[in-house]
């Protein structure tokens, strides 16, 4: 894109790098997931590069960064095999993970300047999705090192976080030029048409939304497995 910096590519290039290699070593034995996120980088990369995104079409290409991810996502909490994968995740490096959310806003907030997106995709505008990466190290801090938050707390706040990536996803697919979009007619959502810009809801959405999911999965389990510890009364038993 002509208005956007070399510098701002160059640090979400970083960002993204970083997201993608911090989720990997949150798995045991990550060799083939740094290969498989790596492979879906590069295909990505190489379609950015080719200008593919940038043909309107019907329906339009966008769908093929994220609705993969979110498909595959979808299948491995269906099957029994994909939920024994997704438990063997480190549900503390996935919470502390979240942390890159402010230096993805701060890169919005800066693709606005450059007219690359609408403001509602920013901080200023309607996305609040900073506060999850401002509070995830506090949450990081009190719920695993000190483990002072109880389960069901560690719970509402993915919920709470997962439902601000939600609409932070929902404000760009409206306000990107399909004829589906409802808003931001004078300055539409247009990065993500180009590289690296194509990283953010191809790799960095997809993995925040697994975590989140992961994260839900194992505190749901672990509050359930507690309530089911309790005597009738709901008091622990002396």
């Amino acid at each position: 894109m002509e208005n956007t910096s070399t510098a701002l590519d160059l640090v979400f290039i970083l960002i993204t790098l970083v997201t993608a290699g911090f989720f990997c070593l949150s798995k045991p034995k990550p060799r083939w997931i740094f290969f498989a996120v790596g492979t879906w980088m590069l295909i990505q990369m190489l379609l950015g590069l080719s200008g593919f995104y940038q043909t309107q079409t019907t329906p339009p290409r966008i769908m093929l960064q994220a609705l993969p991810p979110v498909v595959f996502i979808a299948g491995l909490f269906v099957t029994a095999r994909g939920r024994l994968f997704v438990d063997s995740f480190d549900v503390a490096k996935l919470t502390l993970l979240h942390t890159v959310r402010i230096a993805v806003e701060i890169v919005l907030y800066f693709l606005f300047l450059a007219k690359a997106i609408p403001e509602i995709m920013t901080f200023e505008g309607r996305n609040l999705d900073i506060v999850a990466g401002i509070t995830a190290p506090v949450v990081y801090y009190y719920g695993f090192r000190k483990t002072v938050l109880p389960s069901s707390s560690l719970m509402l706040w993915n919920l709470t976080c997962l439902g601000l990536l939600l609409n932070i996803v929902g404000l760009a697919i409206l306000s990107f030029p399909t004829p589906f979009q409802q808003l931001a007619f004078n300055q539409p959502n247009l990065a993500i048409m180009y590289f690296p810009y194509v990283w953010l809801p191809s790799v960095v959405v997809p993995i925040v939304l697994f975590s989140h999911l992961v994260s839900i999965r194992h505190f749901y389990k672990k509050t359930k497995a507690h309530e089911q510890q309790l005597p009738p009364g709901g008091h622990p038993a002396i």
